[in-house]
């Protein structure tokens, strides 16, 4: 069974209606990334930041997988599949996939702020757990925050997503500019040889040895068009 590694990016995710930050009308353009995205941003103001998670997280039950999420999970028939993502999202989980690598962390998850990534700290929330409070605490005694890998931090999964890049026999790549670091960066680590598929409506350039084959259509469009493919 051939390995197909599956880069993911917000363009998966705005199909089903979840805001991204960097197209036109995007979160970029409501909120300042260092407000809402950085350590320093905590540091200066958690209760803003608490808020605009909570908001990002009450959003969930309302939006479902779309095909492009469902026809990954249905790869899993015909490849050993793994997906790294760049979403903080629940989708590709609630979509069957079973092999994921969160890259920027997990909304549905909260942790320490004196220690983010120590797992005793980590925790899912429930459906009935959605709203984080000021003043709700961490086994260690800090204030709860999200799970979510901010600029600034480092990103403790890079590492496995290379390990699975290096093994890939097919590398795809949806709904993602390839302008984020260091996800971008996993294109250097795809065998040579091996055959780099792109997933998105826009002209995207890609810095590969390998070339590429780019599918000039959104996430679920491309997606039915790659499964159909004989690869």
């Amino acid at each position: 069974m051939k390995k197909l590694v599956v880069l993911t990016g917000a363009g998966v995710s705005a199909e089903s209606g979840i805001s991204t930050f960097r197209d036109n009308n995007g979160l970029w353009e409501q909120y300042k990334v260092e407000d809402v995205a950085s350590i320093e941003g905590w540091c200066r103001n958690p209760a803003l930041m608490t808020r605009f998670y909570n908001e990002r997280r009450m959003q969930l039950p309302s939006v479902q997988p779309n095909d492009a999420h469902r026809i990954l999970a249905q790869l899993e028939q015909k490849y050993d599949v793994t997906i790294i993502t760049q979403n903080v999202d629940n989708l590709h989980e609630r979509a069957g996939s079973s092999r994921i690598i969160h890259l920027h962390g997990e909304l549905m998850k909260v942790t320490s702020s004196l220690s983010p990534n120590d797992p005793r700290y980590i925790r899912t929330l429930g459906e009935d757990e959605l709203e984080v409070r000021m003043g709700q605490t961490a086994p260690d005694g800090s204030q709860l925050r999200p799970f979510i890998v901010w600029f600034g931090e480092a990103v403790p999964q890079i590492e496995p997503a290379i390990i699975e890049t290096s093994r890939a026999d097919v590398f795809l790549v949806i709904g993602t500019s390839l302008n984020v670091y260091p996800a971008a960066g996993l294109l250097n680590y795809v065998p040579d040889g091996t055959p780099i598929y792109l997933i998105d409506p826009k002209p995207v350039t890609v810095n590969s040895a390998n070339g590429f084959t780019h599918i000039q259509k959104g996430a679920s469009e491309g997606m039915r068009e790659f499964a159909a493919m004989n690869i």
